[in-house]
């Protein structure tokens, strides 16, 4: 059966107009199938928000409001603060926070000057952070207090010109900052001593500057808004190229899928905001004017759960372990969840189980998607309030198309597993400083995800396997060949190979093969590996497992083969149950 119309033709070839997008007749009442983006810098999401409802509560943070008027002239503030450091049309700026309101003024100002956010982890290590820095080209950046120490080599050797330190009290009333400090910031934060020196700035001397209209000159459809580190091939990760357009798009299609949404409505913001998928949630809320309560450590179930309870937010957007951990928590009859109409959960495989267990406690929708960084990075969702199906993303947001492909590109007909291939305005212009990578990637305007799927014959799309070797744990994305390069600095080992385990709470957990030199055999234990890859890699890319073995297995022309390796721990698995 000839769903899309187009089975059997190349995507190289294709003309896209002519597939039938089967799958829109599944979209809730009142999601368009096509919309009429504005092409405009990506500032504008809040500038607009401001105009029309300036005092509308943006963010509530520790009981401190700010309104969308009060987040837009703070955002002129830090605008006016990089044109006077000199930052020009097109350079780069690192930003390193935790959901904290500074993320939407910064990144908003970075826009307003020309400049490129580049995205940071901020409890990357120094050599992670150092590797970020390189590749892009920075020397500035806004980073949380904690980060000091990790980043004031990078000052030192003046790889950084200028750092804007972000401290959580900057956002809290007298009293609330006076609180925080006595009771919980050595919890949060630790005790940092941040040296007083030219190249460190303090956010409140950046909020001394006056405001400006100031704004760079803007081609949305061609200007990169962000850089996005995602990992590949390479065992390298690789700057993402987002425009300006690609995330006002991607931030509209998000805000089209709930057609029920009001300004009144409150959105808990846990989804790490220094990723694209937490970045597009804020800007879909500043579309619809909506109130969002930022959550700074998304690992603090309770805080998430409090939020819903106490703002009695309705809609909340997560991965697995988020919805599980909540389900597991000892104290979650305490909390009132009823207020929750709708979740999405993403970034990784969502159990059947879980879905179920949260619309009974909440009552609400808890519906499965799916991204990539490469998308900006929306790009399928089941439908709210119309038909879920078990085990699926869900069929593509509007105006995107998505198809099935053979290794040869041809268009294969539901049913049939192969390469999902994404077409669609929310994709990115491609990797930075890599175009052999974002020639493989990007064909004929299709982005190759290098995840393998099937399509039924009513467009729902079913991820079934990874074409790549990521990992992905907690929703985290962890590639191998970053977390081999580190054993393998380690002077004990002489080979290593990396491969993601099932794991019931994380989806995912990393685990280490290792092959130690003869000279260290018996005297290099787990811990010694452990403690060498945390001092080097963030917690959450950290091998949980470790296996010691006399050789790996290899293919004839002696690559190691990670796909034995998954298919002996499957069996493992599979004797156990």
């Amino acid at each position: 059966m000839n769903v899309l119309g187009v089975e059997g033709e190349n995507i190289r070839e294709v003309d896209v107009t002519k597939i039938n997008r089967v799958w829109t007749k599944f979209y809730d009442e009142g999601v368009r199938a096509n919309i009429d983006y504005p092409v405009m810098p990506a500032y504008r999401i809040l500038e607009d928000a401001a105009a029309s409802d300036p005092d509308k509560i943006c963010f509530e943070f520790f009981g401190t409001k700010w309104t969308y008027r009060q987040m837009k002239d703070a955002s002129d503030k830090v605008a006016n603060f990089l044109f006077d450091i000199g930052v020009e049309k097109g350079d780069r700026i690192v930003v390193a926070l935790p959901n904290l309101p500074h993320y939407a003024i910064i990144a908003n100002a970075i826009y307003k000057v020309g400049g490129i956010v580049v995205q940071c982890n901020p409890i990357y290590t120094e050599r992670e952070i150092r590797y970020i820095v390189k590749n892009s080209g920075a020397t500035r950046m806004f980073a949380f207090e904690g980060m000091y120490p990790r980043i004031r080599p990078l000052i030192e050797d003046g790889t950084l010109e200028k750092v804007v330190i972000c401290r959580i009290e900057d956002f809290l009333g007298f009293v609330m900052s006076a609180l925080f400090k006595a009771f919980l910031k050595k919890k949060m934060v630790g005790k940092v001593d941040i040296d007083r020196r030219k190249e460190v700035v303090f956010w409140q001397d950046v909020l001394k500057y006056e405001r400006t209209d100031k704004r760079a000159e803007i081609n949305p459809k061609e200007d990169v808004a962000m850089f996005q580190y995602t990992g590949g091939t390479t065992g390298f990760p690789k700057a993402v190229m987002l425009t300006h357009y690609n995330l006002v798009v991607n931030a509209y299609q998000v805000a089209e899928w709930d057609p029920r949404t009001t300004p009144s409505d409150v959105a808990v913001g846990c989804l790490p905001v220094f990723h694209v998928y937490g970045m597009t949630m804020l800007n879909s809320s500043a579309v619809l004017r909506m109130k969002v309560i930022p959550i700074p450590d998304p690992r603090d179930v309770e805080a998430i759960l409090k939020a819903v309870h106490k703002y009695k937010a309705t809609t909340f957007t997560g991965v697995p372990t988020m919805f599980i951990s909540m389900l597991n928590h000892p104290k979650l009859s305490k909390y009132d969840l009823t207020s929750l109409r709708v979740c999405v959960s993403g970034a990784a495989p969502l159990p059947v189980e879980v879905k179920r267990k949260w619309e009974e406690i909440t009552g609400g929708k808890l519906v499965e998607g799916y991204g990539l960084s490469e998308a900006s990075p929306v790009t399928h969702c089941n439908p709210l309030y119309g038909l879920n199906k078990a085990g699926s993303i869900g069929v593509p947001y509007p105006d995107t198309y998505a198809v099935v492909i053979d290794e040869e590109g041809n268009i294969l007909p539901p049913g049939e597993e192969g390469e999902l291939a994404i077409y669609g305005p929310q994709v990115m212009k491609g990797y930075w400083m890599m175009d052999e990578e974002t020639e493989k990637t990007l064909i004929n305007g299709w982005l190759l995800t290098g995840d393998m799927a099937k399509m039924d014959e009513d467009g729902y799309f079913y991820i079934v396997d990874r074409k790549k070797d990521m990992i992905v744990a907690g929703g985290y994305n962890i590639y191998p060949r970053e977390v081999e390069e580190v054993l393998f600095e380690h002077p004990a080992v002489a080979e290593a190979a990396v491969v993601g385990v099932p794991d019931p709470y994380r989806g995912e957990t990393v685990k280490a093969f290792v092959v130690l030199r003869p000279e260290y055999k018996g005297k290099v234990t787990e811990k010694d590996l452990d403690k060498f890859c945390r001092e080097r890699l963030a917690a959450y890319k950290v091998p949980r497992l470790y296996e010691f073995r006399d050789e790996l297995p290899k293919s004839l022309v002696g690559k190691v083969l990670r796909r034995v390796l998954r298919e002996e721990e499957a069996e493992k698995l599979k004797k156990k149950s």
